[in-house]
């Protein structure tokens, strides 16, 4: 009998191309789906990704589209989705994309084929500088030069998207490393000396908290998208039924909250409820709990909450006290800060109690007569289809349970309002950065994370229009993402702004033809025959929920154009640099003064 020798046992190491091996670490990492758009600087790795018996390799037909097919794909799963450009303009393509993922916090591997090293800075063709362009929108960037490099690359890479502040890396690789050959070392674990991604909160700090609580006679708790990439959802929920305390969420926070809990008011700012920003500017004590105080929350900033003892927590600390002052920041991870906090009531006597609360029982009547009195309403009318209408419709047919994706405008604005949305990751929208043309993207991207949900875009007919060729990925790739474009043949939320500012004054916010104004234009049904997709345009109201239940039923991508009138705003309104108490409820009154105009900033 004989011992195997340890050559005959273990596989001998293998010579690998540069890229073999890069696409090996993404094996490695559970990759599962890349969206990648080839060009000369990339064609190896294409070439390796052929031979993946593991990873899809999906082609979107714009760059920036594939950016934002594997946001909605990180957006739904919470790992890091993964796009590849070449170099030159498909690197830069993808900027708009990076951008959108950092200012969202969203986990990204942006890959970029780079000219071969020797030709860097020299001007080559399709040349770019990745690495410097992106150093203001990424968590981290690599430019690899040695091909010995990509396997320690692309873990920390991928260890840095996903953990602490989650946020978009950028590899960027020339081409004679990715045809470079060697035998590679894959390590098992990152070293990073100085990068802490779970700072947790101190015992005292916390005590703290719930002290201050015991005298609050308004509390409420304001929480973002930090609750939902910290995957803190449920310890939030069990946090609020053991307190009592009333959440207001931001747009990215969306979902975090159940919106249909005794103690949700939806969410704040711009065009939030003017009952959660009532309650939030009129609290004695807010929780601010992974949030960042953006300008479309407070308004005028030094006017927001201005009469509350604020507690921050937060993972990054380079967000404490950055916008706005409070009196006790907490760094933490914000599931271990709520989960320690839990225990603690829970050791002081606190019950969880899911349905009945009486801890601040006049605050709650404050709060229930702001929502009687102004709660989200509409003018219902059978003679137009109103934008609000459509979206409670497909709430109602949907039971809640879709995905939803948007573009931006005012249908993003009123998809917030007018879809109740209960489960985290399942709102998807560009929430920072604003980026038209990420609707239908994301929602194909979402839709290959969760094959088993209903992804549905709301977009608007001019977002809609910035990526309209990735109806070709989704065709070609069998995805069914759907999309209702809400038509109003014009740029809605600039166009209430004109309203709001410049007297009605249409300045290039028309998007139809002005020499037919009877045609509705571009025809979005011819457009979608065009790509294999099927369309139905829905010009009554009458027509709508049997249109919206054909799209519901489709195995295939669908669309539904739905004509809807430009006149109508988003309301409430607080206008950019106000305060909460100048919030514009009807749109009868929506005009400024030429005091309140001169105020404004000119940008939205």
């Amino acid at each position: 009998m004989t011992t195997p020798t340890a050559s005959s046992s273990t596989p001998e190491p293998q010579l690998m191309t540069g890229a073999e091996i890069l696409v090996k670490c993404l094996e490695r990492e559970g990759v599962d789906t890349i969206f990648a758009y080839p060009g000369g600087a990339s064609m190896p790795i294409h070439q390796a990704l052929t031979r993946s018996t593991q990873i899809r390799t999906l082609l979107p037909r714009h760059e920036q589209g594939g950016a934002f097919a594997a946001e909605g794909y990180a957006r739904v799963t919470g790992r890091a989705g993964v796009v590849m450009a070449t170099s030159g303009p498909g690197g830069t393509n993808l900027i708009t994309g990076i951008a959108d993922a950092y200012l969202d916090s969203v986990p990204l591997i942006a890959i970029t084929g780079q000219v071969a090293s020797p030709l860097i800075g020299k001007g080559a063709f399709q040349e770019t500088d990745m690495f410097g362009m992106t150093l203001p929108v990424v968590k981290h960037n690599y430019l690899v030069l040695d091909i010995a490099d990509i396997p320690r690359v692309v873990k920390e890479a991928f260890y840095i998207a996903q953990t602490g502040r989650p946020g978009p890396v950028l590899i960027d690789m020339p081409k004679n490393i990715q045809e470079a050959k060697a035998v590679p070392v894959f390590p098992e674990t990152v070293n990073l000396p100085g990068y802490n991604p779970h700072p947790t909160a101190e015992d005292a700090q916390l005590r703290q908290l719930l002290e201050l609580l015991k005298s609050a006679k308004q509390p409420m708790i304001y929480c973002g998208g930090g609750i939902i990439s910290g995957e803190a959802s449920a310890e939030l929920l069990e946090f609020v039924e053991r307190t009592g305390i009333p959440v207001a969420t931001t747009l990215m926070g969306v979902g975090g909250f159940p919106e249909d809990h005794p103690l949700a008011l939806k969410w704040l700012g711009m065009h939030g409820t003017v009952y959660a920003n009532n309650a939030v500017n009129e609290s004695d004590l807010l929780l601010a709990i992974g949030v960042r105080f953006d300008d479309r929350v407070t308004s005028k900033v030094e006017r927001f909450c201005e009469r509350a003892t604020i507690v921050h927590i937060d993972i990054d600390a380079s967000e404490l006290n950055k916008n706005k002052p409070v009196q006790l920041p907490i760094q933490s991870d914000l599931k271990d800060a709520l989960t320690r906090l839990n225990a603690m009531l829970e050791a002081d006597g606190a019950r969880r109690v899911p349905c009945e609360f009486n801890a601040f029982p006049a605050w709650y009547a404050k709060i229930a007569a702001w929502k009687k009195q102004y709660p989200l309403a509409f003018r219902d009318t059978d003679e137009v289809i109103q934008q609000q209408y459509v979206i409670s419709l497909l709430c109602e047919m949907t039971h809640g349970e879709a995905i939803i994706t948007t573009g931006v405008g005012q249908h993003q604005m009123w998809t917030g309002q007018f879809y109740q949305f209960r489960k985290p990751r399942t709102f998807l929208t560009s929430a920072g950065l604003g980026t038209m043309g990420f609707g239908y993207p994301a929602a194909i991207g979402a839709k290959v994370a969760r094959p088993d949900m209903q992804v549905v875009d709301i977009d608007g007919d001019g977002s809609f229009l910035m990526n309209v060729q990735e109806l070709a990925m989704a065709h070609i790739e069998g995805i069914a993402a759907k999309a209702i474009i809400l038509n109003n043949q014009y740029l809605g939320m600039v166009v209430q702004w004109e309203d709001l500012k410049y007297g009605s004054n249409r300045a290039h916010t028309f998007l139809g033809d002005p020499k037919d104004l009877d045609r509705i234009y571009p025809n979005y049904v011819d457009i979608c025959r065009g790509f294999g997709v099927k369309c139905e345009r829905v010009l009554e109201k009458k027509d709508l929920k049997a249109a919206i239940g054909r799209m519901l039923d489709s195995k295939e991508a669908y669309v539904l154009d739905v004509m809807v009138p430009y006149t109508e705003h988003v309301l409430p309104m607080i206008p950019g640099g106000m305060s909460y108490k100048d919030v514009i409820i009807d749109q009868s009154n929506s005009k400024l003064t030429a005091q309140q105009g001169a105020q404004l900033p000119t940008a939205l």
